[in-house]
């Protein structure tokens, strides 16, 4: 990657946040459109947030699409990378191990409440280090109280360790409109159904219906974010129409379509 056109954070750079050594930081950064953000890994938790545009977070947890009214709370540690749809405004928070030891303990997609997103914008603007009692660390401190009340959303997509499923997994996100049946993937890997469908359970939590429908609807996210129509994203991931489509969709997330990308 040309490194000369990687975009600059608005607010602080990484090293500047280990050296502040505050609970809380706040890193503002714009990228551009399609911008890839390459495998990295962060030594604090990180909760990855964007106001603008959509992001898809791939990590050795799972796959997930974000749009704005979300985030990806990362664990320290964790290797990861973000590939952007449309220009991105992303305005992450890194947070110590030691500062949310009570926080959520895994890695996953959760909810913005209107609260924590103007919280968020607060933090971009604090001075690092921040004294303790002043008005910047109770900003903070209300920041890490709201992270410990974050719903968990239903954007993940866990990919399989088992080279047979994996075979499917991969096949079925580049092919999202095949109807193969459980008993034709069974067929072509020569292993008996119940073996698939065991598997499926164990290592995805899903069973295989389950699993290739999120697949849909994750991809259904990338492609509404882009502006496609919910027609074309309906007929184009195998739904008979566009109302089984958007029924789906709400099932899953509990919103329609065009309501999902409308911030609260």
């Amino acid at each position: 990657m040309d490194t000369s056109r990687r975009p600059k954070p608005l607010t602080r750079t990484l090293r500047e946040i280990d050296e502040a050594r505050s609970p809380v930081t706040g890193l503002a950064t714009d990228y551009p459109v399609n911008w890839h953000i390459e495998p990295h890994v962060h030594t604090r938790h990180q909760l990855i947030y964007a106001v603008r545009g959509v992001m898809v977070v791939q990590a050795e947890a799972g796959r997930w699409v974000v749009p704005p009214t979300r985030a990806i709370w990362m664990l320290a540690g964790m290797t990861h990378e973000i590939r952007c749809i449309g220009e991105v405004h992303m305005r992450s928070l890194q947070v110590t191990t030691d500062a949310a030891p009570k926080l959520l303990g895994e890695t996953q997609a959760v909810g913005i409440s209107p609260l924590l997103r103007e919280l968020i914008h607060a933090a971009m603007e604090i001075q690092q280090p921040y004294v303790s009692g002043t008005r910047n660390a109770r900003v903070m401190r209300l920041i890490l109280d709201e992270l410990r009340a974050l719903p968990v959303l239903p954007l993940h997509l866990h990919m399989p360790s088992d080279a047979r499923l994996l075979r499917i997994c991969e096949f079925l996100q580049q092919q999202l409109d095949d109807s193969s049946t459980m008993a034709d993937w069974a067929r072509r890997l020569t292993v008996d159904v119940k073996t698939i469908q065991r598997l499926f359970v164990k290592e995805t939590g899903m069973t295989f219906g389950q699993w290739r429908q999120q697949a849909r609807l994750l991809r259904a996210l990338e492609l509404l974010a882009t502006g496609e129509k919910v027609i074309d994203v309906a007929l184009a991931l195998g739904y008979e129409s566009p109302s089984a489509f958007a029924n789906m969709f709400r099932k899953q997330f509990g919103q329609t379509p065009s309501q999902f990308f409308v911030e609260g």
